[in-house]
């Protein structure tokens, strides 16, 4: 498939911010992607505890999804935070949500690693997972073909190019909202969050 210069330009100048646009119709939510019919296909993984479980086992909860990796040093460190404080704000709304951290450097990132990066975060695990322990292969195709996401290193090597959004599945595993995660005003989402699952 080829891209436009403006494709080209985005990806070049946005490091691992880059990532598909994806487009759905239009609804009464800036947000709502569910007319997109994307679906998580499953995915085999070892969270932060060294425990063995994968995607599947999340079906009949809310959950946003998301990619990481705890050596990205240009918008990780903005991403993660984010999503930290809106696992906190949902937490206090009483908005009954999981939170899964994808590392897309599985060789480098394990659990141990992970769980330290949580940590520094001030993450709750109670209802956050990192999730590590597979090919570097089956993250690319997991991302590509549950986030429509492309997943791929910098030519010189020095980064990951990966998705910035957050992705909210529903208890059937359906992708119905995605957020961009750079934005640091997090109300809408909020706001979004509650009515996705009050009309869900």
């Amino acid at each position: 498939m080829k891209y436009g210069l403006l494709g080209f330009l985005v990806l070049l100048l946005t490091g691992c911010s880059w990532v598909y646009e994806i487009g759905a119709k239009e609804t009464n939510s800036t947000y709502d992607i569910s007319e997109a019919g994307m679906e998580v296909t499953n995915l085999e993984f070892t969270n932060q505890e060294g425990e063995t479980t994968q995607v599947s086992d999340f079906e009949g909860d809310y959950w946003l999804a998301n990619m990481i990796f705890t050596n990205c040093s240009t918008v990780c460190p903005l991403l993660s935070p984010n999503l930290q404080n809106l696992q906190a704000a949902t937490i206090e709304e009483g908005l009954p949500i999981k939170v899964i951290s994808f590392t897309v450097d599985p060789n480098q990132d394990n659990p141990e690693l992970l769980k330290q990066y949580g940590r520094n975060l001030g993450v709750d695990f109670d209802t956050w997972t990192f999730a590590t322990g597979y090919e570097e292969e089956e993250i690319v195709q997991f991302s590509l073909d549950s986030f429509k996401s492309r997943l791929e290193k910098a030519e010189d090597g020095s980064d990951i190019l990966h998705t910035t959004a957050f992705f909210l599945v529903d208890p059937e595993g359906n992708i119905i909202r995605k957020y961009d995660g750079l934005e640091t005003d997090q109300e809408e989402y909020i706001e979004d969050l509650a009515q996705a699952i009050e009309t869900n």
